[in-house]
C-alpha cells in the first residue's frame, strides 16, 4: 500500500494525521482519492448534506495602511488621492442596505490607519449596536495588534474593550502563511506568527469566537502550508474557539509581489488536505471569491460544507482585478445543483432557514 493510501485510510477511520503524512498527500498527484477522503470526513461532521452560507457584507472602512504588504493591491498611503476613510453615515447606509437584503452579518476590515485609536473603534461599535440588530464579525489580528499599540493597551485590554462595545467575533484575516520567513518576504511590516496566534488565543479565552484563514500560492512551500495548519490545529486543541477554516488563493494582480495565480488543482488539493488535517474544526469554507462559483461548487465534493458570505460588497480581492459575485439566489442554485441542501446560517453556524 502506498503511503498516501495509508494516510487516507487512517483519516477516514478517524485517526489524526501527522505533518509527515500530510506532506505525502501534498505530493500525491492523484486528486480524486483526496477528494473522496475529504468528502467522507465532511459527511461525519455534516451527515445531513446541508451546505450553509451567510448573508453578509464586507465594509472596508479605510484603505489607508502603514504596512504596505507586497501581496496587497488594496492599500493606499495616507495622502494618496485614492485614500479614504468612510464616514459613520456611509457605513450606516451600507449596514441598512445589508439588513434590507436579509443580512445578518457585517465584516468591518480595513488598513492599519496611523491615526485611529481605540476610541474611534469603540465609538463606532457602540453606535452600530445602538442603531442596528446585526452581528459584528470584524477586525483581524493585525488590526487588533495595531490598535493596541497605538492606544497603549495590551491585546487583552483591547479585546475586552471591543467586546464591551459590541464586537461579537473576529475574522481570521492577516494570517497569510503562519511562518515568519514567508511573512518577512511578503509582508515585512505586518505582525509575526506569534502575535497572530496570541490575538486568537486571547479572543478564545474571552469566549469570543473566531475564524482562521490561510492565503496560499504566493511563495510558500508545502512545508510552510503544513506549518500553518499545524499551528491552527494546536491552538484549536487548547480552547476550540475557531468556528471555521477558510483557505484561499493569492491573487497577484496589481501587487508588488506579482507572480502567477495558483490553479484549481492546487486549490482543491489544499482544501481537501485542510479538511483531513484539521480534525478539530467542524466547518471548512469554500473560497468562491477567489475561485468563482464553479470551483466553489466542486469544492463541496472536496471537504467544504460552507460557501461563506454572499459578500454584498467586497473590495480587497477586487483590487487585484478578480471579481466574482454570488448573490443569495445563485448560492442556493449552486448548492442544489451539487445535490446538497442549501441553508442560510448566522455567523456562528446556527441554521436560520433551509431552502
Amino acid at each position: 500500500m502506498k503511503d498516501a493510501d495509508h494516510a487516507l485510510e487512517k483519516t477516514i477511520r478517524g485517526g489524526r494525521l501527522s505533518v509527515d503524512e500530510c506532506l505525502t498527500l501534498f505530493k500525491e498527484e492523484n486528486l480524486i482519492p483526496l477528494g473522496l477522503a475529504a468528502d467522507s470526513v465532511r459527511k461525519k461532521y455534516h451527515p445531513d448534506s446541508i451546505v450553509t452560507f451567510v448573508i453578509g457584507r464586507n465594509i472596508n472602512y479605510t484603505n489607508i495602511c502603514i504596512t504596505k504588504c507586497r501581496f496587497c493591491a488594496f492599500y493606499r498611503e495616507k495622502g494618496h488621492p485614492e485614500a479614504y476613510l468612510l464616514t459613520k453615515d456611509e457605513m450606516f447606509k451600507k449596514i441598512k442596505e445589508t439588513l434590507e437584503l436579509d443580512g445578518t452579518e457585517i465584516l468591518l476590515q480595513g488598513g492599519l490607519h496611523p491615526d485611529l485609536t481605540i476610541d474611534y473603534y469603540t465609538d463606532l461599535l457602540l453606535s452600530i449596536k445602538a442603531n442596528f440588530d446585526i452581528h459584528i464579525h470584524s477586525f483581524s489580528p493585525p488590526e487588533i495588534v495595531h490598535i493596541s499599540r497605538i492606544s497603549g493597551l495590551t491585546i487583552e485590554e483591547t479585546l475586552q474593550e471591543f467586546k464591551k462595545a459590541g464586537l461579537d467575533s473576529l475574522p481570521g484575516g492577516g494570517a497569510e502563511i503562519l511562518a515568519d520567513d514567508i511573512r518577512e518576504h511578503i509582508s515585512p511590516n505586518k505582525i509575526g506568527t506569534q502575535d497572530w496566534l496570541k490575538v486568537m488565543e486571547v479572543a478564545h479565552n474571552l469566549k469570543m469566537p473566531t475564524t482562521a484563514t490561510m492565503m496560499f500560492g504566493s511563495v510558500e512551500t508545502f512545508e510552510h502550508r503544513l506549518k500553518h495548519l499545524e499551528q491552527i490545529r494546536n491552538l484549536q486543541d487548547k480552547k476550540g474557539g475557531f468556528t471555521a477554516f477558510i483557505p484561499w488563493t493569492y491573487q497577484p494582480g496589481h501587487t508588488a509581489l506579482g507572480g502567477e495565480t495558483t490553479g484549481a488543482f492546487d486549490y482543491l488539493k489544499t482544501l481537501a488536505i485542510s479538511r483531513l488535517f484539521l480534525d478539530n474544526i467542524p466547518n471548512i469554507q469554500a473560497s468562491w471569491v477567489t475561485q468563482g462559483a464553479k470551483i466553489g461548487q466542486v469544492a463541496l465534493a472536496f471537504g467544504a460544507n460552507d460557501l461563506g458570505s454572499t459578500m454584498i460588497e467586497e473590495n480587497v480581492v477586487k483590487a487585484t482585478g478578480v471579481s466574482h459575485r454570488m448573490p443569495k439566489g445563485e448560492m442556493i442554485r449552486v448548492i442544489k445543483d451539487a445535490r446538497m441542501i442549501p441553508a442560510q446560517r448566522n455567523t456562528l453556524y446556527g441554521i436560520l432557514k433551509i431552502f
